[in-house]
Order: C-alpha cells, then sequence, then structure tokens
C-alpha cells in the first residue's frame, strides 16, 4: 500500500540538533520522509556543534536525515533555505553561501502568498548567549541534564503504560522568569519583522511552538524536534499551521505502529516493504 506524502507550499523546521542523544531524529526523518514542499526552511540549529566539540555521536540515522534533505534538492525540487543557529553557528563566518537550489545565510525574507515574513532562528535576541557565552555553555550543560532525567522518567512511564511527558517544557511553563523571557523574546522577534517591512515572522530557538498575533504583527515558532516535536507549514492558500507530530502519526504511523495495525499473516508484500524501507 503506497503513502502519498502530504504536500505544502512551505514548511519550516529547527531545533533538530543532530548529534546529541536528545534529538528524536527516528521522528524527524519519519516526517521528512512523508512531507513535500516546493520550499524547505532549517530554521537554525540544525546540527548541534557544541555537543560534537565535545565527543562524537553520529549514528547512521542523523547521516539519513542529511540524505532526505538532499533527496529533496536533488530529486524533488525542493528549495531549501538553511539559517544560522547559536549552535551551528561556526557557519556565520562563511556567510552567505549559495548552492544551487540551497542558500545557507543569517536571516532570510520569505515571500509567502499572503506577504513577506522575516525569518531568522532567534539567538540574536538571547542576550546570554549573545553576550555571555560561558553562561550559555553552562545552561546548555543543565539543560542536557535535565533531559537526561527526563529520558530516565520516561522510560518509567513507558514502563507505567503512560505517554511521554517532557518535565522541561513543563517546568518552562511554570516559573515565571522563564515565562517572561519567552514573552519579551516574541515582543522583540516582532517588532524586527515590522521594521523590515514584514507581516510575520518565523523563529525557532526557545523550543516553543506558536501562532499567535502580536500586535498586527504574525508570530510564527517551529519548535523543536527534542520536546515538542513540531513544525510550521504554509498552505498553498497562504494559511500557516503548526503541525504536531503526534497527530502526524495517526494519519501516517511509525514503521512498528503500522506493524501492529495488522493481523499476523495479513500484511501485503507492497505494505512489507513499506514497513521494512523506514
Amino acid at each position: 500500500m503506497e503513502i502519498t506524502p502530504l504536500t505544502f507550499k512551505t514548511i519550516v523546521i529547527s531545533d533538530v540538533h543532530l548529534g546529541t542523544h536528545d534529538c528524536k531524529i527516528r521522528e524527524v526523518n519519519h516526517f521528512l520522509k512523508y512531507t513535500h514542499s516546493e520550499k524547505l526552511i532549517l530554521n537554525g540549529d540544525i546540527i548541534d556543534g557544541w555537543r560534537l566539540k565535545q565527543g562524537a555521536h553520529w549514528p547512521t540515522t542523523h547521516t539519513r536525515f542529511i540524505r532526505l534533505v538532499l533527496k529533496k534538492l536533488e530529486k524533488k525540487g525542493t528549495d531549501v533555505v538553511y539559517l544560522r543557529g547559536n549552535h551551528d553557528d561556526v557557519l556565520a563566518k562563511f556567510l552567505p553561501m549559495t548552492f544551487e537550489n540551497l542558500v545557507i545565510v543569517e536571516d532570510h525574507i520569505h515571500h509567502g502568498v499572503r506577504g513577506d515574513y522575516f525569518v531568522l532562528h532567534g539567538d540574536v535576541f538571547d542576550t546570554v548567549t549573545k553576550n555571555f557565552v560561558f553562561l550559555a555553555y553552562a545552561g546548555d550543560w543543565g539543560y542536557r541534564a535535565l533531559m537526561r532525567v527526563n529520558r530516565l522518567y520516561n522510560a518509567w512511564r513507558v514502563w507505567r503504560g503512560k505517554e511521554y511527558y517532557s518535565l522541561s517544557k513543563a517546568i518552562k511553563a511554570r516559573v515565571k522568569q522563564a515565562v517572561n523571557h519567552v514573552s519579551n523574546f516574541e515582543d522583540h522577534i516582532a517588532r524586527l519583522a515590522k521594521s523590515r517591512g514584514c507581516i510575520g515572522v518565523m523563529c525557532g530557538h526557545i523550543h516553543t511552538a506558536a501562532d499567535r498575533m502580536i500586535g498586527d504583527v504574525h508570530y510564527l515558532n517551529s519548535g523543536d524536534w527534542v520536546e515538542s516535536l513540531t513544525a510550521v507549514v504554509e498552505h498553498f492558500d497562504g494559511r500557516f499551521e503548526i503541525i504536531d507530530f503526534a497527530e502526524f502519526r495517526k494519519r501516517f504511523p511509525l514503521a512498528d505502529e503500522l506493524a501492529d495495525q495488522e493481523e499476523p499473516g495479513l500484511i501485503t508484500e507492497p505494505e512489507k516493504a513499506l514497513v521494512s524501507s523506514d
């Protein structure tokens, strides 16, 4: 049974953090496999250079992500825009770069159906990241420690038959300073977009997906592929939408989930090929 991918005008993903244990690589690869777009925006922190400096963690599944993007470039004719993030800031000294339908830039103007959107990763408005690098690394260490606890906690939840629960997201939602930081970040980003003559802005960085109006500026944040597992998509009529992987996988199950839906002995040969290819 052949599955037709979802097709959009534009797809925006950010904060994949390839090279880390916390990257939800199976899920993001599955999402890329079953979606197609005229334009793919990779909005920063796709590769986690900070972590790779401290020790290599690069399984073949992370290489597959790169291959999926290259396939979209070469065979599907997708335009790919890669924006520098703070974790892949080694790129900054080489920007901008253009390779046919791939561009690597600091920021970007996306000409949407309904108007222009300013696209940037967003770390430019994070004072700690820009001006106190040692504190940024310390914060990254603390975040990694929290994520290790999160992995153990969720292993226990799986054993109890419960769904995944993000400790980091829960903490950010409840700590007043974190809430205020996110609010200030969003306001700064919206003002910058307006100053560039854009009707909206697309960013990442804070790992919090959003689709809302800030005054008269349309604010979009693509979230991440560590905790929220979200992407922003633009439909051909100009509508934007946040795609949540939890909903996406209901229509496009992962390979083991697809196999579980079939009774033993009733899986056809084409379906076997689909399961084995994922």
